[in-house]
């Protein structure tokens, strides 16, 4: 480890980190700009798990046990969120997917099955555009591609959050990331009583609140236009792996289904009937079946 990378270190946060209990252990991975912490267990295949917003990789415990038995499971909180150190720039979404990759093969695996969620979900697809023959499978969850295909229609929809980042929004939320963040955890679900557990609640409400890490959370949105011209060019592209789209009903299902078609040649696209936005918590037992069938797909190209 060289010098910089030993100061990224000590900066780092200590890892209170996901916690999937026996069996997972929790790693700390310096990388270029940052530390990654990423929570590993299980044996086989490998697994990536990317978390969204206003979440950290906490939300994958469920499927990260079920899938441990049969997969090799590597969830990691993305740079700035959780656990992991706050890069000084480039936190976009393939800037974090480069970080994630460099980490990935620190940990020792070559190649893995990549499954996103929300803002994970774009960072899933850069890794899977970029490293294409080191993907197996990929999987997106219920978010938009920005630069693909309608993006706008998604984009321009009147939703405020896209565009809410800087210094004021900073100060406006500053203590009050509960409220904030309750915005999405609620109006986002298809039922607000059926969304994220209160003690997951507390849980990030508690993660997001440390200093810094509110901006590190709107530099992602901040990011979405750069976002655009990235995908726009890696999209030019059809990704070679077998590809998933796994969305609410009651949420992007639809408008995601169509953009995987543009960039894949065969997608499997899968509506949760009767879910929002927060698949796994809103429908658990049948997004963990969703996933599970998609990245038990045969890993060979796509015709």
């Amino acid at each position: 480890m060289n010098r910089v990378s030993i100061v990224i270190a000590l900066l780092a946060p200590a890892v209170s980190a996901a916690n999937y209990g026996p069996g997972f252990r929790q790693k700390v991975v310096p990388v270029e700009g940052c530390t990654l912490s990423a929570t590993v267990g299980g044996k086989g295949p490998t697994v990536l798990l990317l978390h969204g917003y206003a979440e950290t990789a906490q939300m994958w415990k469920p499927l990260a046990v079920q899938l441990a038995p049969r997969f090799t499971v590597v969830a990691i909180d993305l740079p700035g969120i959780g656990d992991s150190s706050i890069p000084a720039s480039g936190i976009d979404m393939k800037t974090s997917a480069q970080r994630i990759h460099e980490g990935v093969h620190k940990l020792g695996y070559d190649r893995a099955r990549v499954v996103g969620h929300d803002i994970g979900l774009m960072v899933a697809y850069a890794y899977a555009a970029m490293y294409p023959s080191e993907v197996e499978q990929l999987t997106l969850m219920d978010a938009f591609l920005p630069g693909i295909g309608a993006w706008r229609d998604v984009y321009d929809a009147p939703v405020w959050h896209f565009r809410f980042y800087g210094h004021t929004p900073e100060l406006l939320v500053k203590g009050r990331e509960r409220t904030y963040f309750e915005h999405f955890w609620n109006d986002f679900a298809a039922d607000p009583k059926h969304s994220i557990p209160e003690a997951d609640r507390r849980a990030y409400t508690k993660v997001y609140a440390r200093p810094g890490r509110m901006a590190a959370g709107f530099a992602y949105f901040k990011s979405f236009l750069k976002t655009a011209d990235d995908f726009a060019e890696l999209g030019k592209t059809r990704l070679p792996m077998p590809v998933a789209s796994i969305g609410g009903e009651k949420a992007n299902g639809e408008a995601l289904g169509a953009q995987v078609k543009l960039i894949s040649a065969n997608p499997t696209v899968v509506i949760v009937t009767g879910s929002g936005h927060w698949l796994m918590e809103e429908k658990t037992e049948e997004t963990i079946a969703a996933v599970t069938r998609a990245l038990e797909e045969p890993a060979t190209a796509q015709k």
